[in-house]
């Protein structure tokens, strides 16, 4: 069972492999999954941004996330299935099945196309809780979404739900700057990217839904043990590469019009670790066999301990 003393590290957040036809590579997707669990990462998550929820049918969620939980728990790793969609039923529908194939936590965005309104907020993270019968909850926070959250409405979430144990804080909400975490920490466990951790460490983050930690998990869960030990110095050491890697993917592919899940499979696959495809599903731009040579040589004179 998770709690909020082991529900926290760097969370693998892979891709989905996809096939050249755009159908599930269910075998690739499984030793991906495999690998990160046998690496030693804390829990697997996918039906994220990076995990193209947004972009498959309820069967191709149904099999993923099937996919997920089986291979974690044969190594007994925790999984955890993103349930986010566009409706209240849509949510609840995935939340249900992951629930009946044993997920570990669900997490949970709120609708994004249609803005909502803030009365109706606390009741849709509720109506999916129950769906999933009360599993542990993580609440995906970012700005895609139209709206983000109070800490009052944080509160009032954990109020009705306390099985809201984590939430994701992204750019513009209100974990992701030292205040706010820490605030927000006394409530949840904080999870932001790893870019943050040097800033936010001291102020209560506790992991991250991370893409760094199948780059390269040695050198991801090096940094997070630093953290850990709240030893400063040793994160601010650790985070200088890690720093330049960013300012790199930024200025080299900013332009490129590349989505998280484009940038998270150009790092894995540049670096040896994943086994997934360069597809990211259409409309959206797919990295190149080229993009992964740049970063890969990249890596090897800038930052050579990324190399698997």
């Amino acid at each position: 069972m998770l709690t909020r003393d082991n529900f926290r590290g760097p969370w693998a957040g892979l891709p989905v492999a996809w096939t050249d036809d755009d159908t599930f590579d269910e075998v690739t997707y499984r030793s991906d999954v495999a690998r990160c669990c046998e690496s030693g990462v804390p829990g697997v998550y996918t039906g994220g941004t990076t995990g193209e929820f947004y972009a498959m049918e309820f069967d191709e969620f149904q099999a993923i996330a099937r996919a997920t939980v089986e291979e974690c728990h044969a190594r007994n790793t925790p999984a955890m299935i993103g349930c986010s969609s566009t409706y209240t039923l849509g949510a609840q529908r995935r939340a249900a099945f992951a629930a009946e194939i044993g997920a570990d936590a669900i997490q949970v965005t709120i609708p994004f196309w249609m803005e909502v309104d803030s009365c109706g907020v606390e009741l849709f993270f509720q109506q999916v809780s129950q769906a999933a019968g009360g599993l542990p909850l993580s609440v995906y926070e970012t700005t895609r979404c139209k709206v983000t959250l109070s800490l009052e409405q944080h509160r009032a979430i954990h109020d009705r739900l306390p099985n809201y144990l984590m939430v994701k804080s992204n750019a513009g909400t209100f974990g992701a700057n030292p205040d706010g975490c820490r605030a927000l920490s006394e409530i949840v466990n904080v999870f932001t990217g790893e870019g943050l951790w040097k800033t936010l460490g001291p102020h209560g983050v506790v992991g991250g839904c991370s893409s760094m930690v199948y780059w390269n998990p040695q050198v991801c869960l090096s940094l997070w043990q630093a953290v850990e030990a709240a030893d400063w110095n040793a994160v601010s050491q650790k985070s200088e590469p890690v720093s330049k890697l960013f300012a790199f993917l930024h200025e080299e592919f900013g332009s490129r019009g590349y989505t998280d899940t484009a940038f998270d499979r150009l790092g894995g696959l540049a670096s040896g670790f994943l086994n997934t495809s360069m597809r990211s599903r259409g409309p959206y731009v797919s990295v190149s066999t080229k993009d992964v040579e740049k970063l890969r040589s990249w890596y090897a004179a800038e930052f050579p301990e990324m190399l698997v």
